[in-house]
């Protein structure tokens, strides 16, 4: 009998414990919440609502204009070549990243020289930006090192960053960049699995390939989309670098997005610059999204 009241009177206390834990101190939540909210509406949200009202009225009198600058940019062909051209980057960029950077990031986790060669990855991240434009200037001008390395075969210099090649140039470069940071980021993803898994499913005979896709693989699901969302909002960071070398204006194939606003910024053309960005916005909330729900399916 005593024993049961013990027990019974164990699992009372139990239980308001467990009522004491569930409650939330709001007051210290809010409090601790709050600075960095009001920073977050007062340099984000309040100046994007602004930028959506003056997507909707004209630039000079900011009287209510409709859809007039959806319309008008979506027959602007400066704003059609910029969004081709970020959409193609964005297609080629992404999945050549993922898949590089998941190969090598593997590899590396096999290495013994995984902590020295993590420290070397992350190098390209702190090269500044001139640095990488005099690089580019070195090889690719009309006197540069590949001019000079390819004379006897070329009957005149080429200027690589005034053709169709600048946006492989581009390309190479924003892979170079990010490279180090998404094999980082991969290889937390593979030393977060239990080598026990692994183990087990090789003793009952698995390949390492078998290991890769079906216990590796799935498990960097929640990787693979931090990894996608992070390198689909650094695509947007390679303005620097071409603007750098070829100017406001370069050549059309590496024309984008950030170039458009850029321009139509300095020539003030606020009311279609407000209409592009929320277009873009938007564009970029639909694929997060989608991402998300991808991400959240059981059978992916």
């Amino acid at each position: 009998m005593k024993g049961s009241m013990k027990s019974l009177t164990g699992f009372k206390s139990i239980l308001q414990n467990k009522k004491k834990l569930k409650r939330t101190p709001w007051k210290e939540v809010f409090i601790f919440l709050f600075p960095g909210f009001a920073g977050v509406c007062l340099f984000v949200l309040v100046p994007f609502g602004d930028v959506v009202r003056r997507s909707f009225s004209t630039a000079v009198t900011g009287e209510w204009s409709g859809l007039s600058n959806y319309k008008m940019i979506l027959n602007n062909q400066a704003f059609l070549l910029a969004a081709k051209n970020t959409l193609r980057f964005m297609g080629i960029c992404l999945p050549l990243l993922i898949a590089v950077s998941l190969f090598l990031a593997y590899e590396l986790s096999k290495s013994r020289y995984m902590k020295l060669l993590k420290s070397l990855y992350l190098l390209p991240m702190a090269i500044p930006a001139a640095a990488v434009v005099l690089v580019w200037k070195l090889l690719f001008d009309r006197q540069g090192i590949l001019n000079a390395l390819w004379e006897p075969f070329l009957s005149e210099p080429v200027d690589y960053m005034g053709t169709n090649a600048a946006f492989w140039v581009l390309v190479i470069s924003y892979i170079w960049k990010n490279l180090g940071y998404t094999v980082i980021l991969w290889l937390a993803g593979i030393m977060g699995i239990s080598e026990g898994i692994i183990d087990a499913a090789k003793v009952d005979g698995a390949g390492e390939r078998t290991c890769f896709f079906r216990i590796i693989l799935p498990n960097l699901k929640p990787t693979l989309y931090t990894i996608t969302v992070l390198s689909f909002l650094n695509s947007f960071k390679v303005f620097r670098e071409a603007y750098l070398v070829a100017g406001a204006y370069p050549h059309e194939s590496m024309y984008l997005l950030q170039h458009l606003f850029n321009n139509w910024f300095l020539n003030l053309d606020m009311d279609k610059m407000a209409a592009a960005a929320v277009l873009t916005a938007g564009v970029m909330l639909v694929f997060i999204l989608i991402l998300q729900a991808l991400w959240d399916r059981k059978d992916v």
